[in-house]
């Protein structure tokens, strides 16, 4: 009996250490992948902080524009007021010449040299007053296209600046993003979706640039830099711009044109407001578009 009981006093120590050991090991393991996620958090954090950051600027870019809209509307404004007030000039002048035509008709069998004088003055100052006004206009309406111009060019390329540092910071959340699934059971969509969404609307910005200028060449760099790292990850992103609209597709028609010069019976994608998204070949997004038609 009394080596029964050491016996079986072994066995308890050897079991109470090899739980130990066990529990050991697994804190080991566990780790370095807790201090893994512990990272991609505080990465993904400070990558959501740059995106505020970007919103902010791309606000502030928008107010521009609409202070310049507000100039543009207010100039036009001054422009229609000194149209008004020269035209004014102008009738009044054409109402003085009238009248002193007729007053040298009254008094042509009086003093028949003067009132020819009087005339040729007339005539003479109302050609000198419309002269001077045309040229007022033009200087006034070639000052006016200078600025406005001008504005748009530097709007434009700060807007496309902000675009591509906005893609580049896409770039880093998507790929942040993409550890984060790896260590879940189920893979979230949700930031992939609006990312292809907000490279969507900045690619069809970018269609709108001049395809020569330096900021449609950056801006479509870093739109194929993001479309090729879709592709990697099993996303497939569809734009349907300019193609064939094809009832066999699901996707929901925002609005529909009538285009008279299309061939009669065609329907074409104008324009792609939310691409078409594939995962490893399912359709997690329908695409959302504009059409142009004619019967």
């Amino acid at each position: 009996m009394r080596k029964l009981l050491v016996i079986l006093f072994t066995l308890i120590i050897n079991f109470n250490t090899y739980c130990q050991v066990s529990k050991e090991d697994i804190t080991i393991e566990t780790k370095p992948l807790k201090e893994k996620i512990q990272s991609l958090q505080s990465e993904n954090n400070k990558l959501k902080r740059d995106i505020s950051s970007i919103n902010s600027k791309v606000a502030t870019v928008n107010q521009k524009l609409e202070t310049l809209d507000q100039k543009v509307q207010s100039n036009a404004s001054d422009i229609q007021n000194t149209n008004s007030e020269l035209n004014g000039k102008i009738t009044n002048s054409k109402t003085t010449t009238n009248q002193k035509f007729t007053q040298v008709d009254n008094s042509l069998s009086k003093n028949s040299f003067w009132s020819i004088i009087g005339i040729l003055g007339a005539i003479i100052v109302s050609g000198l007053v419309y002269w001077l006004v045309s040229k007022r206009q033009r200087m006034d309406k070639n000052q006016l296209s200078i600025i406005i111009k001008s504005t748009k060019t530097e709007l434009t390329q700060e807007s496309a600046r902000l675009d591509i540092q906005l893609l580049d910071v896409i770039e880093k959340q998507l790929k942040v993003a993409d550890k984060l699934n790896a260590t879940e059971p189920a893979v979230d969509h949700t930031f992939h979706k609006n990312s292809a969404n907000e490279l969507q609307r900045i690619a069809n910005y970018a269609n709108t640039l001049d395809p020569e200028s330096q900021e449609s060449i950056a801006l479509q760099g870093s739109l194929g830099r993001l479309k090729n790292y879709f592709n990697s990850s099993d996303y497939e992103i569809t734009d349907f711009t300019g193609k064939d609209y094809d009832e066999r597709i699901p996707m929901k028609i925002k609005d529909t044109f009538f285009e008279e010069a299309l061939t009669k019976g065609s329907e074409i994608i104008s324009r792609t407001l939310k691409p078409q998204i594939k995962f490893k070949g399912d359709v997690i997004q329908k695409a959302e578009v504009s059409t142009k038609y004619n019967n």
